[in-house]
Parts: C-alpha cells; sequence; structure tokens
C-alpha cells in the first residue's frame, strides 16, 4: 500500500521570500534611514507584484530589490526628504552605538544600502551592484562617500 505525503513544495516565489525576504527588508530599512513602516510596505509590494509577474521576470532577486528601493524611494519622496527621524530606529531596538545609526541617517539612501549589502550583508561590489542595479563603479563611488562621510561624521581617523 502506497503512502501518499502530506509534505507541500514551496512554490518559486515563497522561496525567494524565504530566502531574501529578510534581507531585503533590512536592505529597505538601510536605505529609508530606519523607516520600518516604509521597508514593510517596499517588501510587500515588491512580492505582490512579483507574484504577478511570476514567470515573465528572467532574474527575479535583482528585479525584487529595484522594486523594493523603488517603492520606498517614491514613498520617501512623497513624505519629503527632510521628513523628521525622531524616534526611527535604524538597528533596533538593542542598538549599542546609538552615535554610527545617527551617522548612518545622515548618508544618502544609496551610500546607506552600498555599505549595508557590502559590509553588513558581506556581499561583493559585483552583487551590490547587481542588487541595486547599477554599476560596480557607482557602488564603489557610494562606499568611498559613504566610507568618508561616517569618519567625518564620527571624528574618525583620516588615514583610515
Amino acid at each position: 500500500m502506497e503512502q501518499t505525503s502530506a509534505v507541500t513544495t514551496a512554490t518559486p516565489i515563497e522561496e525567494l521570500f524565504r530566502r531574501e525576504g529578510p534581507r531585503l527588508w533590512h536592505t529597505v530599512l538601510a536605505f529609508s534611514g530606519g523607516r520600518r513602516d516604509v521597508a514593510d510596505d517596499a517588501v510587500a509590494e515588491a512580492f505582490a507584484r512579483a507574484i504577478e509577474q511570476q514567470g515573465r521576470v528572467r532574474r527575479m532577486e535583482p528585479w525584487l530589490y529595484r522594486v523594493a528601493l523603488n517603492v520606498a524611494k517614491r514613498e520617501l519622496k512623497r513624505r519629503g526628504r527632510e521628513a523628521p527621524l525622531d524616534g526611527v530606529d535604524l538597528a533596533g531596538p538593542d542598538a549599542e552605538h546609538p552615535e554610527p545609526v545617527r551617522a548612518l541617517r545622515q548618508l544618502s539612501p544609496g551610500q546607506r544600502t552600498a555599505l549595508y549589502l557590502h559590509y553588513q550583508e558581506d556581499l561583493p561590489v559585483k552583487e551590490v551592484a547587481r542588487l541595486m542595479a547599477t554599476t560596480p563603479a557607482v557602488v564603489k563611488v557610494h562606499l568611498s562617500r559613504g566610507r568618508k562621510r561616517l569618519r567625518e561624521l564620527l571624528g574618525g581617523d583620516d588615514d583610515a
């Protein structure tokens, strides 16, 4: 007698969500300067669009990042670029180092995103560029300017 398995297989979108959802959310969180509501909405919208586009998008992972970052960018623009960041928590409730978190908020969204993906997610420049839908040269500029600005803001060593 043959038994049927109750195990269901996940769809490609579900697998992508499990694999990339948390990293995408944190990337949008960094991009938005710690606005959790923007990250929530942008990631949800990106995956909703991915479901609609399933089978039509050749490289879904970078497409998702592009959609989520564009949704976040539009939302931030709608709110106004200089919207106050008071009370916004970039590093989470357990932030041990509030000064670097405040300094990160003063970087451009592109710089924050590149720094997050490269240093926090440990991705090579080429992969960061792919996810940000830009070139490695642009990512290197974001990283260089972001590091320089952080040194200025944090009073770091100029020789670093």
